[in-house]
């Protein structure tokens, strides 16, 4: 695993754009304002953007990359077609699948289950519609949260309602893999719940 995946500290930075049918990031150190990841969707079918234009938006199928700054692949996260609930497959540098997120049926407040490669569930991740602010849970033991909110040195970024933060907790150790799903999964709130 990559030593990106070690930081405790990830400023999600949104690209804004009046036609903009891909999502596409950049991810930040919040306390060096250093961009270090780059989180893209390149290859989007002629449909998908017809689609990504009208309220069938939260439906269409993405396939986004999460590179280091250099250029090495981090992650790859899937989605096909979605009607009622999402299933989101996520793959490390080598494309093998490490874990998945699955939508909860009727969920107050947007709900998913983080998922390993076997379909254990790692932990939930909550929130609230209302607001940017989610934790990823499990047995009241809080492992992530994402927050809009943040009084840090990355405060001056937040010039926009499409920047979020993510802080991973830091007693998960470096090499934990639940810190790949849990980034990847940040990736998903906005692509599947906000959108």
């Amino acid at each position: 695993m990559t030593e990106v995946l070690a930081k405790n500290l990830f400023f999600i930075k949104e690209h804004v754009g009046m036609f903009k049918a891909s999502n596409n990031y950049d991810i930040y150190d919040p306390e060096t304002n250093e961009m270090f990841m780059t989180c893209r969707e390149e290859n989007l079918g002629f449909f998908t953007k017809l689609l990504r234009f009208t309220d069938y938006k939260r439906m269409t199928p993405f396939n986004i990359e999460i590179r280091t700054a250099s250029g090495e692949k981090v992650l790859t996260v899937k989605r096909g077609i979605s009607i009622f609930l999402s299933t989101v497959e996520v793959f490390d540098a080598n494309d093998q699948l490490i874990g998945m997120f699955k939508q909860k049926f009727f969920s107050i407040g947007g709900k998913f289950s983080v998922l390993d490669a076997q379909e254990n569930e790692l932990c939930k991740l909550k929130g609230k519609w209302t607001s940017w602010d989610f934790k990823f849970v499990k047995d009241d033991v809080q492992f992530a949260h994402v927050s809009k909110e943040w009084a840090g040195l990355g405060k001056e970024l937040f010039t926009t309602a499409d920047n979020y933060m993510l802080e991973i907790d830091a007693n998960i150790p470096a090499d934990h893999p639940i810190r790949q799903l849990i980034l990847a999964a940040v990736m998903c709130i906005d692509m599947v719940l906000k959108e």
